[in-house]
């Protein structure tokens, strides 16, 4: 099974693929996983493999719902069976900042995802080329424990997420990278 106890990740996803597909590498760039989302589903349901093969799943993201602006998906280790966690878009807020709730499997809040600046997410609706930059913070105290910073390239969407900020192991890993796959095929959808 792939290590999920780094800090540095790149993630892409194919800009030209008629079904999302997402790769996830560690930070010497080996494969972590690979996500292929599946076309004309009302309900996302998405899982992330080891590889390729789609032989020996890691992670499934599941809807709650079947349409919701302010959809919540549960995040669950698919080794264990065990909800890791989940994320819920921010609705309305969304539309001009994304913003995502990150909670712990009893949907206690513990983080949230958000756009850092409200002018570059403007910015970036308007002109494609302008690159999305997130953080991760916790939400009492608003200390980022996470950046998200998405790469310009012509045929792929990338970003980088560095969670070495998170020095106390606040946020599961695979929460984390659970909420990366999330940022690549839903928000992706924009662009």
């Amino acid at each position: 099974m792939p290590d999920f106890s780094g800090n540095i990740y790149q993630a892409k996803r194919k800009f030209w693929a008629l079904a999302g597909q997402v790769y996830i590498y560690d930070q010497s760039g080996n494969s972590l996983c690979y996500v292929k989302q599946k076309m004309f589903k009302l309900k996302e349901d998405i899982t992330a493999f080891t590889d390729e093969s789609m032989s020996t799943p890691i992670l499934t993201i599941k809807a709650r719902q079947i349409i919701d602006f302010a959809a919540a998906y549960d995040i669950v280790d698919s080794s264990t069976g065990e909800k890791v966690g989940a994320i819920k878009r921010k609705g309305f807020k969304s539309i001009i900042k994304d913003e995502w709730l990150i909670m712990d499997p009893n949907d206690n809040v513990i983080a949230k995802l958000t756009e850092s600046s409200g002018w570059s997410a403007l910015a970036s609706r308007l002109i494609s080329l302008i690159p999305q930059k997130y953080v991760i913070m916790m939400p009492d105290s608003n200390e980022v424990i996470a950046k998200i910073n998405q790469k310009f390239t012509f045929f792929t969407h990338k970003f980088d997420a560095d969670f070495s900020m998170d020095t106390q192991g606040k946020l599961n890993r695979k929460l984390g990278i659970g909420a990366l796959i999330m940022l690549l095929l839903i928000e992706g959808r924009q662009q």
